[in-house]
């Protein structure tokens, strides 16, 4: 498979923006992610596509640019969308489905059709759920990371917190992703991007 270069996924970003605060706002949400990615990647041992790992990082997000009205506000209430709306651009822009799914199967600890159908969500019945350890890691590494208004750095201990919420079966997938890549030191990254921890 033929990875788009960093200028490409730059340029993917600008082409889909609607505006240059939300450029401003997923792109660097997705630099720090890729960060935290490529740390967590140099400390595991495992044999993992590096090069994967860091474009997916970098376009995981990318269909939340869809979510954008006319005067540049973000439809919060649609966002459990915007991972199916990234696979969705990143089809529409020609790249493979190995690519796509770091878009669409990233979302919280993975979805499953259980999920959907419980929770009422407008996203189609499938299942979201990483599968490769790439996929998996671009999952994790985007936990630490939030777009808020203002945008946070989480930690392992207030994420696991979160996902209480929703249930033991997502309290025990985060375990999982936690014992398998570590946790990332966000002293940097933040001290880099200026966010704030919760």
């Amino acid at each position: 498979m033929i990875l788009p270069t960093l200028e490409e996924v730059r340029a993917l970003h600008e082409r889909h923006a609607p505006t240059h605060e939300a450029l401003d706002l997923v792109l660097t949400h997705c630099e720090i992610v890729c960060d935290i990615a490529e740390q967590l990647l140099a400390r595991a041992a495992l044999p993992l596509d590096a090069e994967l790992v860091r474009v997916g990082a970098l376009l995981h997000d990318i269909g939340v640019y869809r979510l954008y009205d006319h005067a540049g506000r973000l439809d919060h209430r649609s966002y459990i969308r915007h991972g199916v709306l990234g696979h969705e651009i990143l089809r529409e822009e020609g790249y493979p489905q190995r690519l796509r799914r770091f878009c669409s199967c990233h979302t919280g600890v993975g979805l499953t059709r259980h999920d959907i159908r419980e929770q009422g969500l407008a996203i189609p019945e499938a299942d979201y759920l990483a599968e490769t350890a790439e996929e998996q890691l671009v999952m994790y590494a985007d936990k630490f990371h939030s777009k808020t208004t203002p945008p946070t750095f989480l930690t392992a201990d207030s994420y696991a917190g979160y996902v209480t919420r929703f249930g033991a079966a997502k309290v025990e997938a985060f375990a999982l992703l936690r014992a398998r890549f570590g946790e990332p030191d966000l002293t940097s990254v933040r001290e880099r991007y200026g966010h704030s921890q919760a």
